[in-house]
């Protein structure tokens, strides 16, 4: 029945295309049923009433997905005029239009309203026995039942697909806000630091204000590339625009000027360059060096920071050590804002760890392990 769910099942509209398919192959399937018996029987009764009946239940299918419930009454009416006129078609291929609409409203409406009209529809089994035998009555039952059966696996299947669509924007919006905190974090760190330095500086000596003031402009210019980046549309991308590549180690050098700038003496080593990790392990390595670049500007009132960056074969190692003051460290306490959880959450999804706490010889120290060979 293609993409079928109206706005009382919960799900989007059906497609144009869904339902036109729908609506030829019901009336396909009515009138082969219904016109060759017909035609069969037509030398022992009324021929032209059964046949138009059964095309009029080809036309009331027309409605089915807007009105399922008018379209089934219907065709209930009119398939059992069929069956009385011509006793010698069963009465399952007389209400073969009531099970298909019955089908459709399965899968459209609500289980309980649709179980009401499943009974309503079985009520008829009467008939069945009566003009014919219990086999016929059995298969008139299974035929119902399969029926309604078919809509509600089609409604499962699409509750199924809702669900995996939700949850995939959901991560999507996790992902996206994860994207923005950390590039905005940062930037807006580095800006601040700047900003009060330009103004300590400004009567004094003018120029040291104006690098402070140009760094805040490269700050500001990098982090909009960067949300440019995250935030494109396909519009964008036919048109060219938001190119840049995300952010990976290679671009650590820059990481450590915008914090060198700030006033932060950044230390940074690294071993394995030739290594290319995979782009999601390039881009929680760099999140992560700035997520703990950003909280030791803001918080730890350290001067200075070592990064240490190590790829091989197996797993990009990363450390980075301050020495900041150890009574002021309430961002890192375990589960406590998006700084360190977040940081944790990135290696988690790469199936690797992340251990923050304070350093041998004082300090911070976040270290971090991200396979290179992760998944299954």
């Amino acid at each position: 029945m293609g993409h079928l769910r109206g706005p009382d099942g919960g799900g989007a509209p059906p497609s144009a295309r869904a339902v036109g398919a729908l609506r030829a192959a019901s009336a396909v399937l009515v009138l082969g049923v219904a016109v060759p018996t017909c035609l069969a029987a037509g030398a022992a009764g009324r021929p032209a009433v059964a046949l138009a009946l059964a095309v009029a239940q080809a036309a009331a299918l027309w409605w089915v997905v807007g009105r399922p419930g008018a379209v089934l009454a219907v065709c209930a009416l009119l398939g059992a005029g069929m069956w009385l006129l011509f006793p010698a078609l069963s009465l399952t291929g007389a209400l073969l239009g009531a099970q298909l609409a019955l089908c459709v409203l399965s899968a459209l409406r609500p289980v309980r309203e649709s179980r009401r009209w499943l009974l309503g529809v079985l009520a008829l089994a009467p008939l069945a026995y009566a003009g014919g035998s219990t086999l016929v009555l059995v298969s008139y039952v299974l035929a119902v039942t399969l029926a309604w059966t078919a809509g509600q696996w089609r409604r499962a299947q699409q509750d199924r697909l809702a669900a995996e669509t939700r949850r995939a924007v959901a991560e999507e919006r996790a992902r996206i806000a994860r994207e923005v905190h950390d590039v905005v974090a940062h930037t807006v760190s580095v800006m601040v630091i700047q900003a009060s330095a330009a103004e300590d500086v400004f009567t004094a000596h003018p120029e040291q204000a104006r690098q402070a003031l140009r760094a805040i402009e490269g700050a500001g210019r990098s982090a909009l590339g960067e949300l440019r980046v995250l935030l494109r549309t396909e519009s964008d991308e036919d048109s060219g625009e938001g190119r840049r590549p995300p952010r990976g180690l290679g671009d650590l050098a820059e990481l450590a000027a915008n914090a060198r700038a700030a006033g932060l003496a950044v230390e940074l080593y690294e071993e394995g360059r030739a290594i290319s990790p995979p782009s999601a392990v390039d881009l929680a390595g760099y999140r992560i060096v700035q997520e703990a670049l950003t909280n030791t500007l803001r918080h730890s009132g350290a001067g200075r920071v070592r990064v240490s960056v190590c790829r091989d074969e197996e797993a990009v190692r990363i450390e980075v050590s301050d020495n900041g003051r150890p009574g002021n460290r309430s961002w890192r306490s375990a589960g406590s804002g998006r700084g360190l959880a977040g940081m944790r959450e990135r290696a988690s999804l790469l199936g690797g760890t992340l251990e923050a706490g304070p350093g041998p010889d004082g300090g911070f120290e976040v270290r971090a392990v991200l396979p290179i060979r992760f998944g299954p």
